[in-house]
């Protein structure tokens, strides 16, 4: 969500330029008045922003769906962030042919394709749960439909537990477009807590024979479900591109106030054939201009020094956001559906409001180029600073017999394979492989009923209980047999009120964070000469996407895959997803790598403050002083705040004064 923000404004802006620079033709009177109707500026700007709303709730989507992809089939959240970074992967592939067609062809049309594109990379997702089967969830055969005593604990060894057979598988412009770019995010992850609560295989089985509950750690939602959603809106979103003509009327208010560049492109059909001759030249030159423009671009301290720190920050965001869902719901205990809930409807809301915040900041206080640095800079530190205290907001290990305890209370533990096994359940075939978790009364999680020495058992589904459990006695009296319901125990009695504190400091976080936004947009655009500001967008959106989109997903997935401690095994043999964390290991592993990279982050973020005040030296400050004297009013604070920003910028290259 931080990262969508900054990266859907370079997008519109590379858009609005191609839109800018060859969409005015001028055509007859009849063709002028036709389009003006059908075809305007503002037409082409609510389909954009539409097709933005589509890839935001696409994109948001696949994150609210990651607990429910690696809990369907058996994966760790190292491959969930192969799976995650691929989207940016495909990214990749297309840019460059879009880069060089786009100005050659149809554009309206060509977004048009991309959308059908993106929905059938939507559809596809989807179609794993078409072609796999039914989702097979463990649950001993009394739990279903059943209320007759049979025993968990199987001494015939030759017998083995059953499966249940029920589961299947311009500002304004620009505002605009923002503003939909961030309802999107919040769209999809409400979405995703609706289908969350839809059991996986609905419309596939009979769903009365479903023996548990959304909030049963076996659950999976309907995942595949959003997917086919989001696919069809972004057919939709694309329609309107496929009516759109080839290049939109130029608005009344520019035919005078055009300029020598734009003159150039509304030639007489007289003069088509130095048209093409003349851009001919223009592209020779642009090659040619290459090489030195790529020398001249990182040979600017303060855009590689930027671009150093916005790549080290979106590693740190990129993979706090992917994996946030995860360790709400390992953490604190929460559902899937709860956990998306809360995202779209609290934090992606703070995210909007910290952007919007930053822009009226600028705005209001015209802060320079110098301020800008300044603030994105203090918004990076009082907002990981914020982050630092997310660490005494957890929860403790929930006590599960033979993983954080020993069957007698023990809370040491080392071999915890072995420890599975105990003297009140030797008497058991008990497989360790096995995960249908039951809580004692004793406050105590058992792996399941048979591991637990359960010998009889009473109801149906959720509301199964179990009795004679010899491994649920009370220390005092061990050999006292208890009772024991479906389900993990719930955590401490703090929990709760720690998933609150969380809550309230992650959406001061997030808006923290997201005020810096809009200042170091602005801030890469300054430093910049005029004509490198595209090459340079270009250049720093590659380089976020390559080094922090892809890999980010990845290793935080790695790093989080070793605070298992419960592995699950797949049907076909291997390793599966993991069924239990060690909740203080997961949480010093999650925030711990979100912190480092942002104390990176930071330190390269000092490193452009301090270059910006070196290159704006005290001279050139009383220089810029002794020019304002003489100014009046407004005019005089609006010439400070253009000054300021000249001076850094005719620093770099006194050659050439150049001028926002």
């Amino acid at each position: 969500m931080e990262i969508s923000s900054k990266e859907n404004t370079q997008l519109f802006s590379n858009t609005i330029l191609l839109v800018d620079r060859s969409s005015f033709k001028s055509e007859s009177s009849a063709s002028k008045e036709k389009q003006s109707c059908c075809g305007g500026i503002k037409v082409f700007l609510g389909a954009l922003s539409f097709v933005y709303f589509a890839k935001a709730l696409s994109g948001s989507y696949l994150k609210s769906t990651i607990t429910q992809i690696e809990r369907r089939f058996d994966i760790p959240s190292s491959l969930v962030g192969v799976i995650d970074g691929s989207f940016e992967i495909g990214n990749l592939l297309i840019i460059i042919l879009v880069s060089y067609f786009g100005a050659k062809l149809h554009r309206p049309r060509i977004i048009g394709a991309g959308c059908l594109i993106m929905s059938a990379g939507t559809f596809l997702i989807a179609m794993p749960q078409f072609f796999m089967g039914r989702y097979e969830y463990e649950r001993f055969p009394s739990i279903i439909n059943s209320t007759v005593s049979i025993s968990p604990c199987l001494k015939d060894k030759s017998q083995t537990l059953l499966s249940a057979l029920e589961k299947p598988q311009a500002k304004i412009n620009a505002g605009c477009v923002q503003t939909v770019a961030i309802i999107g995010p919040i769209f999809g992850f409400l979405l995703g807590s609706l289908c969350a609560k839809l059991y996986v295989d609905i419309g596939f089985v009979d769903l009365d024979s479903v023996t548990i509950t959304h909030k049963d750690v076996q659950w999976v939602g309907a995942w595949w479900l959003g997917y086919l959603i989001a696919g069809v809106i972004s057919v939709l979103a694309g329609i309107p591109f496929w009516f759109l003509p080839k290049h939109l009327p130029k608005p009344e208010g520019r035919k005078d106030s055009s300029t020598s560049s734009e003159q150039s492109e509304f030639i007489t059909e007289d003069n088509k054939d130095h048209q093409k001759s003349y851009q001919q030249n223009v592209k020779i030159a642009e090659m040619e201009d290459f090489l030195p423009s790529l020398k001249n671009l990182f040979g600017n301290p303060v855009y590689i020094l930027y671009l150093c720190a916005s790549i080290i920050q979106f590693n740190s965001l990129i993979g706090m956001v992917t994996y946030k869902p995860k360790y709400i719901e390992q953490q604190y205990g929460r559902t899937s559906s709860q956990t998306n809930f809360v995202i779209g409807l609290i934090n992606i809301p703070a995210v909007a409001f910290g952007i919007f915040s930053g822009g009226l900041i600028m705005k209001k206080f015209r802060i320079n180029v110098l301020g800008a640095a300044k603030l994105s800079l203090g918004s990076s530190f009082f907002g990981y600073l914020l982050l630092l205290s997310l660490f005494a907001m957890g929860c403790e290990n929930s006590d599960v017999a033979g993983l954080t305890v020993s069957y007698h209370g023990a809370k040491q533990m080392t071999d915890y394979e072995q420890a599975l096994y105990s003297e009140c359940n030797s008497g058991c075939a008990c497989s360790k492989n096995d995960w249908d978790p039951i809580c004692g009364e004793n406050g105590v999680t058992y792996i399941s009923a048979c591991l637990a020495g359960c010998h009889a058992s009473n109801g149906s589904g959720e509301h199964t209980v179990f009795f004679n459990c010899t491994c649920v006695g009370t220390l005092e009296s061990p050999s006292q047999s208890s009772s024991a319901v479906v389900g993990l125990c719930q955590k401490g009695n703090e929990c709760p009120k720690m998933f609150l504190y969380f809550l309230v400091i992650s959406v001061i976080t997030s808006y923290t964070l997201s005020v810096g936004g809009t200042p170091g947009y602005i801030l890469l655009l300054r430093c910049i000469k005029p004509h490198l500001k595209s090459f340079a967008l270009g250049i720093y959106t590659l380089a976020i996407r390559v080094l922090a989109g892809i890999p980010a997903p990845v290793y935080f997935g790695m790093a989080i895959d070793t605070a298992c401690l419960k592995w699950g095994s797949k049907r076909c043999g291997g390793r599966g997803a993991c069924k239990l964390y060690d909740s203080s290991a997961l949480r010093y592993v999650y925030l711990g790598l979100t912190l480092v990279l942002g104390t990176v982050s930071i330190f390269f973020s000092v490193a452009v403050l301090w270059v910006l005040r070196k290159k704006s030296s005290p001279q050139d400050e009383t220089l810029s002083t002794n020019r304002e004297r003489g100014t009046r009013g407004t005019k005089s604070r609006k010439t400070n705040f253009v000054n300021s920003d000249h001076l850094i910028q005719t620093t770099y290259w006194p050659e050439k004064e150049t001028r926002l």
